[in-house]
């Protein structure tokens, strides 16, 4: 009678932790997505190796119930309290003369490092990545309100994370990881001897996680660099950054994952995709080595490395064809982004500065004419994204004597 009396208690506890988290769930997810057909796979822990495998959640049954216990595991480290604060208003010391296009600047972040800011297609929410400022961490996925608020984790907490987009639905969120290698631990980091290089992982993949960080899919699964997603809100294909074909290239797929085909064959590193609001276009940077620089790149590509010194915007049809190099200022030019309009692109560039590290942001029409400078201070600014009415720019920045890299956000002004 004790036995069966305790079993049935703990079934009842299990009903009510259920299910209040499935109502904190609806209460602070702009949307949900139907997991009911997840074709998510956990990776299966070595034989001898009784470390926790990497996953979202367990789920166990008790009489039935589910539980769904949030993951313990978190490479990135972050402390919610420091770094998320709420949106704040950044001194005027710290909006800098001749940044005519940006008014009432709010900064989102206050510590660590936050990049790859994205708007939700109801330009609601944010979906970036963080890590905190501890040595040694890798970046996770998160999501927040505008105001900095509603903070929640998108990624599950192992590996290494990047480049987290909106499905046109807004209502998934599609990364890449490297979730299921390294047994859930961060990458291994290039050794600083190399100089500045980009780490090229095989062990990135794509996944799809719905807003609330309920892992729905995993769109890869091979030993290549598969990173940098992009959609666009008409998107019907998404595009992406890949090693598969023994270069970096850009690939394109449909949405659950199916119909890849390459989109470039240049010599040279093509990524860092966007597409253009109506799906139409890509922009791209992409190095163009010959001779011993191209020998150089393919000597470091085969130790999964690469260095992005020199890097021009390029624009081309969203299958590929009609490349066109948009910049020819030399240096690095990074993270191209459309204007909503279709005509522009706004991107990062230290060509003022091609040996140091300061970045600033930049527009350009899309054919490589009326080059203006948007940035004019703090050290680094980069990865530049407007929200789809216009009315905003997010972006990442050193300023406000910021400790890391954080994320602002200001009112667009044309």
């Amino acid at each position: 009678m004790h036995f069966r009396s305790t079993l049935h208690t703990v079934a009842i506890l299990a009903v009510i932790v259920f299910t209040a988290a499935a109502s904190y769930a609806q209460t602070t997810s702009p949307a949900s997505a139907d997991t009911s057909k997840s074709h998510y796979t956990l990776m299966p822990v070595p034989k001898g190796d009784t470390a926790k495998a990497p996953g979202g959640f367990s789920l166990q049954t008790i009489h039935m119930t589910p539980i769904y216990a949030a993951p313990t595991e978190d490479n990135a480290a972050v402390d919610s309290v420091q770094q998320f604060k709420g949106a704040r208003n950044i001194p005027d010391s710290s909006h800098y003369s001749g940044e005519k296009h940006l008014r009432n600047i709010r900064q989102l972040t206050f510590d660590g490092e936050n990049t790859n800011a994205r708007f939700s297609p109801d330009g609601e929410s944010i979906v970036f990545q963080a890590r905190g400022s501890k040595p040694g961490k890798c970046d996770q996925i998160f999501m927040m309100t505008l105001d900095g608020k509603r903070i929640r984790r998108i990624s599950q907490g192992y590996g290494a994370t990047a480049a987290p987009c909106f499905f046109p639905s807004g209502n998934k969120i599609l990364y890449a990881s490297t979730h299921a290698q390294f047994l859930g631990k961060c990458p291994p980091q290039p050794d600083s001897a190399k100089g500045y290089v980009w780490p090229l992982f095989s062990a990135y993949d794509l996944y799809i996680a719905d807003t609330n960080g309920i892992p729905i899919s995993r769109l890869t699964t091979n030993d290549f660099y598969d990173a940098d997603p992009a959609m666009s809100l008409k998107s019907e294909r998404i595009v992406f950054t890949s090693t598969r074909g023994g270069d970096v290239d850009l690939w394109s797929e449909t949405l659950d994952g199916s119909d890849i085909r390459q989109l470039t064959h240049e010599n040279g590193y093509d990524g860092n995709a966007t597409l253009s609001p109506d799906g139409s276009k890509i922009a791209l940077c992409a190095s163009r080595p010959t001779g011993d620089a191209l020998a150089q790149y393919r000597s470091m590509l085969q130790q999964g490395l690469f260095s992005p010194d020199h890097l021009e915007i390029y624009v081309m049809n969203a299958d590929g064809s009609d490349q066109t190099q948009v910049t020819h200022l030399g240096g690095m030019n990074l993270s191209p982004c459309w204007t909503p309009d279709g005509n522009h692109l706004i991107f990062s560039s230290n060509h003022l500065d091609p040996n140091g590290r300061n970045f600033d942001l930049f527009t350009i029409d899309k054919n490589g004419s009326h080059l203006e400078r948007i940035t004019y201070g703090g050290g680094y600014n980069g990865f530049p994204a407007f929200s789809s009415d216009g009315k905003h720019l997010i972006f990442s920045s050193a300023r406000n004597a910021s400790l890391g890299t954080n994320i602002f956000i200001a009112d667009w002004a044309k």
